[in-house]
Formats: structure tokens, C-alpha cells, sequence
């Protein structure tokens, strides 16, 4: 879960049965002060007698907390996506990651979504993993907000294809040219165009709005693969 707070919708998916669950904050403070106090109060009888931030050996639960900036949180989390390693494996489509990604009011802050949407391609889980994104409409006084988001989840959609294409030329213009060279490397060349397409083209869906007429258009949507 990214920029936890409380960490009530990871509290939830442990509930649920979810296997791991790793709560994600900027501040280490809030973690301390806000998540795992309570983590430890709502899913005691889960965790125990685990201590924080370790895997439950008698349930296989496996809670863990981890503070840091968005631009580099990846460096610390075990489940990220190792694109080297990924790439020359052999043709296996990549399964590291995490299947669910959840975040509530992450998106207050234009200048951070770049970093937020960079950690999320790293994370998410190819190709079945989804994103859970609760936010407002639109963020007064900031400047962010779903619509602002989105927009740049599209535009980060089209410039991969747009890569994608001119790479795919190239590649044709070098297999004319010297067809015998270049033929044992299409196909490493072919997967590593198509998981950087994969890898970016992401699709947003519409699950919830919640509007009273009085305050802020509050929205839960969902990223997935495309």
C-alpha cells in the first residue's frame, strides 16, 4: 500500500487473506506513530506472536512496513520488477511484482506524480496486476487530482507506442540491411520493445464516485495492463 497513513485498506486485504502486505510511507514517523500501532490492534490475532515488519511463520502472513520517497522506495522493496533480469530470461513473461497496488489520497501534489506512476510500473506485477486508486476529483488549492493524473497516464500510454513504432522500423531497416547479423537478435530485440510497451500502456476504469452535491467528487479507480 502506497502512502499508507493509517493503512486501513491493507488491514483489510489481510482480512481478506491476502498473503503479504508491505505499508509504504513517506515518514517513518507515521509508520511508527500511525500504521503499525494500527497494524497491531486490528489484526492482532493474525500476527501474533510475530513481531513488526516480519512474516508470520505460523499463519505464512508476512506484514512489513517501509519508509521513503517515491523516487526511490523501489530500491527497498522486495517485490519490484528486476528489468535486466526480466529481459534475458528466456521469453518467460516476468513475475515478480505485486498483484495489488493500493493508494488513497496520493495524488494531492502535481509535482509528485511522475515519481508516484515510475514506482507503480516498477511494482505492479506483468501482466495481471492492478492498481486501486482512491483520490478526489480534483485537489483545490494544489493542483492535483484524478483527472490530472490520468491525463498523464494516457500521454505516458501514447509515447510508448509511439517508441514502440520507431523502434520497430529500425529494427526492419537493420534486417534488411544485413539479414544474416541481425536475424539471431530479432526476437531479443522483438521482447525487449514489447515488455517496454507492456510495461507502459497502462488502462484506467471508472469503479466508484462519491458525490453528495456539497463537498469534493471523492473516485476509486483502477489501473490494470493494457
Amino acid at each position: 500500500m502506497l502512502g499508507c497513513g493509517h493503512g486501513i485498506p491493507g488491514i483489510f486485504t489481510c482480512h481478506e487473506g491476502a498473503a503479504v502486505i508491505h505499508f509504504q510511507d513517506f515518514n517513518a514517523e507515521v509508520l511508527r506513530c500511525l500504521t503499525i500501532p494500527n497494524v497491531n490492534a486490528n489484526l492482532s490475532k493474525k500476527l501474533q506472536p510475530a513481531a513488526a515488519n516480519e512474516a508470520n511463520h505460523d499463519t505464512g502472513v508476512e506484514v512489513r512496513f517501509f519508509a521513503g520517497d517515491w523516487s526511490q522506495i523501489h530500491e527497498l522493496l522486495p517485490c519490484v520488477n528486476d528489468n535486466e533480469k526480466d529481459l534475458n530470461s528466456s521469453g518467460q513473461s516476468p513475475t515478480s511484482g505485486y498483484d495489488i497496488i493500493l493508494m488513497a489520497e496520493t495524488i494531492y501534489s502535481i509535482s509528485a506524480h511522475q515519481n508516484l506512476y515510475g514506482l507503480i510500473k516498477k511494482c505492479i506485477s506483468r501482466p495481471h496486476g492492478v492498481v486501486y486508486m482512491a483520490a478526489k476529483k480534483h485537489y483545490f488549492g494544489v493542483g492535483g487530482g484524478t483527472r490530472q493524473f490520468l491525463s498523464m497516464v494516457e500521454k505516458d500510454g501514447e509515447q510508448a507506442v509511439e517508441h514502440f513504432n520507431i523502434s520497430h522500423k529500425c529494427m526492419k531497416v537493420a534486417l534488411f540491411v544485413s539479414v544474416g547479423v541481425i536475424l539471431s537478435c530479432e526476437n531479443t530485440l522483438s521482447l525487449q520493445l514489447g515488455y517496454f510497451f507492456m510495461s507502459c500502456f497502462m488502462a484506467a476504469c471508472l469503479v466508484a464516485e462519491v458525490a453528495d452535491g456539497s463537498s469534493n467528487v471523492r473516485e476509486v479507480w483502477k489501473l490494470s495492463i493494457k
